[in-house]
């Protein structure tokens, strides 16, 4: 294989330019190279030549592709503060991602009238087939290095729809909607990482989504009082997905140690929002301090990691 250093010297040898980001057909390779070749030249030495081009080619590809950020739910409220903060600091392409196209299209109209230029995907994370689809786009794009869990929903307290129905809602969107999207994505983190989630570690992930449904058929029949679960669905699903990132978070130890990917679970606090209401004390801005801090750990950054974070700091959990 031609080393990474010779690289660019082996391929103006063979006059192929290299542009970021290019398609490379390997039939015009293939005419370049056989120009190259004197007569004497074997088609099993011309044949190797070509599979040791592919294969620097990816190599290159990926090294030339840029760095990704994405943020769910992220047309509106602290997701799209988000957006706006990781515009100015990441360096890197950054995914604000709606289910409604034309909200989203008008969110990222509106942060180019700012000066800023996010791109815009459609992805519904109720919808598996917009998440499958999702991912096979981001895996074309190398990968995701940022992954903000920020979509979800929350049933106002004057809101007079049964509270059964709230809880399946709230637990659908909020708990196995965002496990989806970790199911899909978790493989396309890249090493170094950083995925942030709005909200024991001995408990599996099997165990967990059994206690999120049994929830669920509790309210169904009045009786998760009884056994101890809060009036709030919203509470519950956060608390779910708390846990949940610890989980993940350990399995990553575990099973991809030297990609020192960091995940972590963050509440942004009271922030002025469409379900938190005009009364909380934080602006949508400030809400997105705490993710953006941990989407933007420097690298080689060990800790925090599995860890609940608010105001920038680790909580007891």
């Amino acid at each position: 294989m031609v080393s990474s250093e010779n690289f660019d010297n082996y391929m103006k040898a063979i006059g192929v330019g290299f542009a970021n980001g290019s398609t490379f057909k390997m039939t015009e390779i293939k005419f370049k190279l056989n120009k190259q070749f004197d007569e004497t030249t074997s088609d099993d030495r011309k044949t190797k030549t070509v599979m040791t081009l592919e294969t620097n080619l990816g190599w290159q590809r990926d090294e030339a592709m840029a760095k990704v950020a994405v943020v769910t739910g992220s047309n509106k409220g602290i997701g799209l503060a988000i957006v706006r903060a990781l515009c100015k600091q990441f360096e890197g392409d950054v995914y604000l991602t709606s289910r409604d196209t034309t909200r989203g299209e008008e969110a990222v109209k509106s942060l180019n009238s700012e000066g800023l230029k996010p791109k815009f995907y459609q992805l519904d994370i109720n919808d598996l087939n917009s998440i499958i689809k999702a991912a096979a786009f981001f895996k074309d794009k190398g990968g995701v290095d940022i992954l903000i869990n920020n979509a979800g929903i929350a049933f106002t307290a004057a809101d007079t729809t049964p509270f059964a129905d709230q809880a399946e809602v709230t637990l659908q969107i909020n708990f196995f909607a965002t496990r989806d999207m970790l199911t899909h994505f978790m493989p396309l983190i890249k090493p170094g990482g950083r995925v942030a989630r709005f909200r024991s570690e001995d408990i599996t992930e099997e165990e967990l989504v059994g206690l999120m449904k049994r929830f669920v058929e509790k309210t169904k029949s009045g009786q998760h009082k009884d056994d101890g679960w809060p009036e709030t669905a919203y509470g519950v699903s956060k608390t779910g997905l708390t846990t949940l990132s610890m989980i993940l978070a350990r399995r990553l130890s575990k099973e991809r140690p030297q990609d020192k990917i960091l995940l972590n679970a963050c509440c942004p606090g009271w922030v002025r929002t469409d379900m938190a209401g005009d009364k909380a004390p934080k602006s949508p801005d400030e809400g997105a301090v705490t993710p953006v801090y941990l989407a933007l750990l420097p690298p080689g950054a060990t800790e925090p990691h599995g860890r609940f974070v608010s105001e920038k700091e680790v909580q007891a959990w």
